[in-house]
Order: structure tokens, then C-alpha cells, then sequence
């Protein structure tokens, strides 16, 4: 059989036979994971504005400790080093953070956007080599299916959070009430985004029933291997619904805890 020799030709950073507009994509993804990224860090640091009344931010939730009614240990521990500044979110934020970081979808988002690595298929990257996820740091990446485990630990606690924002204090009788804010559908469907894209994560459809040679042979596994699969068709837009459904009940919480917005009672 002949071979036919093949000469890899390396393209300048940018340099492409495209004529589409490439660049608005990861453009796109650089713009949006950067505010997303600057206002999170913003807000984690800021320690104040993170509840009212019922309402818990995600970004702070679950609160271990803190000066909200929330905080599942009280107040800041006397053992936490003067010279660290303190907030809740800081304590919590590396879990679902790194979950994102870690996930299949949001590596091939920003290694284009940050990294032109490459910038866009068929399109030339400012570096000749590649060293893939073999070594550090990037082989780091591996560690995505323990994340997983931390954030579906964090659904449930979000969903308990939605429970407590149906509960409201009742001033004339001193004791709490059911009734549903605005708030309380703001955290709603952030869990609902939440657990959709956590749900269609490609680990979890490995979890559930990828890693069997028949999965059909078992009635459970298919089940949950199918539904697994019908979230992950739309795994890339949960990613994004989700991520700014986090910040949005931020921004709510603290808008309301701040007394810029008023939280309509609907029920």
C-alpha cells in the first residue's frame, strides 16, 4: 500500500481560511466567564448583603460560619488567623468552583477564550507544541468526577434553602408563616439549573450507567442513563443558564438585603 507522507503545516496566531466570524464565540465565552468571575470574586469577598429574611445567597450557602441566622455554627471561630480576611463563601465557593473548572464543556470554552489553545477550529494558536492533560497543571483536570460528588451534595442544600425562603417571619405572632416571595422562586430555579446541568455532566452519565458494556440490561441504569443523556444534549446551555442564575440570586439577595429592591410576597 502506498503512503502518502503528510506535512503538518504550522499556522500563524489568527491565520485562517475561514471566512465566517469565528472570533465571536470565544470572544463571547471570554467576556461572559470574566464578568461572571470578577463580580463572584467581588461578592465572596465582601462578607455583608448575602441574606434577607429567608433568603440565603448561593454563593454563601451553606453558611458554616457567619453572623446570618443561617450559619450552621455561629460566628466567625476565634481560631481563624487575624491576618486571612473571613467570609463564608470563601470557605465554600472552592467546591463549585472547581466543579466548573474541571467540566468537560467550560475546558473547551476557555482554553479557546483564555488560552487561544486554539483560538477556534482551524484557526492558528501562538504556541507549537502541545502538551495535553498528561502532566501538570492541567492534568489536574482528572479530578472532575470527585468534584461531582461535592456539587450534587450542594443541590441538596441549595433545595433546603428554597424550603427555608418559603418560611417568613410573621411579625404579629412572633413565629413563621409559609408564603412565597419572589426570592423563593429566584432560588428555585436556580436549583432547577443547577440540577440539570449537574445532572447531564458526562461523569455522571458514566456514573450512572455509561461505565457497563449493556446498560440496557439494567432497567435503573438505562433509566437514569437516559435521562443523564437528555440533559447533556443541552449541557452547554445549563452550563450558562446556570452560572448566571447563581449570580442573579446573588445580585437579588443583596439588592433586597441592601434596600435598592423590594421582595414582592406572591403568597
Amino acid at each position: 500500500m502506498q503512503v502518502i507522507p503528510v506535512t503538518a503545516v504550522h499556522r500563524g496566531f489568527g491565520t485562517t481560511s475561514r471566512r465566517d466570524s469565528w472570533w465571536v464565540a470565544p470572544l463571547g465565552v471570554f467576556l461572559g466567564l470574566s464578568a461572571f468571575l470578577g463580580y463572584a470574586t467581588w461578592a465572596a469577598f465582601q462578607n455583608a448583603h448575602y441574606h434577607f429574611g429567608p433568603y440565603l445567597s448561593p454563593f454563601y450557602s451553606p453558611e458554616l460560619w457567619g453572623d446570618s441566622p443561617h450559619a450552621w455554627f455561629g460566628p466567625k471561630p476565634g481560631w481563624w488567623p487575624a491576618l486571612l480576611p473571613f467570609s463564608p463563601a470563601l470557605l465554600i465557593l472552592p467546591f463549585p468552583g472547581g466543579f466548573r473548572f474541571t467540566c468537560y464543556y467550560y475546558r473547551g470554552a476557555y482554553y479557546k477564550a483564555f488560552w487561544a489553545d486554539p483560538p477556534s477550529c482551524a484557526v492558528g494558536e501562538p504556541r507549537k507544541s502541545y502538551l495535553g492533560e498528561n502532566s501538570l497543571p492541567l492534568i489536574i483536570q482528572n479530578i472532575h468526577r470527585y468534584f461531582l460528588y461535592a456539587a450534587v451534595a450542594f443541590l441538596f442544600m441549595l433545595s433546603y434553602d428554597v424550603w427555608v425562603a418559603m418560611w417568613f417571619d410573621n411579625a404579629a405572632t412572633g413565629q413563621k408563616e409559609f408564603g412565597i416571595g419572589v426570592g423563593t422562586l429566584v432560588l428555585l430555579v436556580n436549583v432547577i439549573l443547577l440540577t440539570s446541568y449537574t445532572l447531564g455532566c458526562h461523569s455522571m452519565r458514566h456514573l450512572v450507567g455509561g461505565r457497563t458494556d449493556e446498560v440496557s440490561k439494567s432497567p435503573i441504569s438505562d433509566a437514569c442513563y437516559s435521562c443523564s443523556s437528555a440533559l447533556n444534549y443541552k449541557h452547554q446551555l445549563f452550563a450558562w443558564c446556570s452560572l448566571f442564575s447563581v449570580m442573579f440570586a446573588d445580585v437579588y439577595v443583596r439588592l433586597c438585603s441592601m434596600g435598592y429592591w423590594t421582595d414582592l410576597r406572591l403568597l
